[in-house]
């Protein structure tokens, strides 16, 4: 099973930068990994939320392939406990999911396009972070549920 990262917004900056990229290759360990930050539009400074979330939608739905299984990381959705996910991502290699992709939409959200393609929405909290927190969060808790899966050392239950 492959893992995907998707992230809309800037690059990372460097006080995140180390640690993103620790935790991606850990999880490389476990599962084929890809990051892919897409950027805002040119012209988003001047468009309203509803619009600039619909043409972000768009750019996310290209990325995706009609097999992909979709993880929204949204405020609104389940939160789970670490054993929790990894229960999750053992499940879906289980059932032969080709590739999990985890998004991180943009400043205002994703659009409801996005929302219904999504076959799970996952909240890390309901404290709001910083999207480029979100994503260093994102890949020690994927990191976190290889080795729950594994059985290792890492995860202390």
């Amino acid at each position: 099973m492959k893992i995907s990262f998707l992230s809309v917004g800037k690059n990372h900056e460097e006080y995140i930068k180390a640690g993103v990229e620790d935790f991606s290759n850990r999880i490389e360990k476990y599962f084929t990994l890809s990051w892919n930050i897409i950027p805002s539009p040119k012209n988003a400074a001047s468009m309203q939320p509803a619009g600039l979330k619909k043409e972000e939608s768009k750019i996310i739905l290209q990325q995706l392939d009609k097999d992909d299984f979709l993880i929204l990381l949204d405020e609104r959705g389940k939160q789970l406990s670490s054993p929790e996910l990894a229960e999750l991502l053992q499940q879906k290699a289980n059932n032969s999911i080709k590739r999990i992709v985890f998004l991180v939409g943009g400043a205002y959200g994703v659009d409801e396009s996005i929302m219904q393609r999504a076959g799970f929405q996952w909240s890390l909290s309901k404290l709001v972070f910083p999207h480029m927190l979100v994503r260093l969060i994102l890949a020690e808790q994927v990191y976190r549920a290889c080795t729950i899966i594994r059985n290792e050392k890492y995860h202390h239950s």
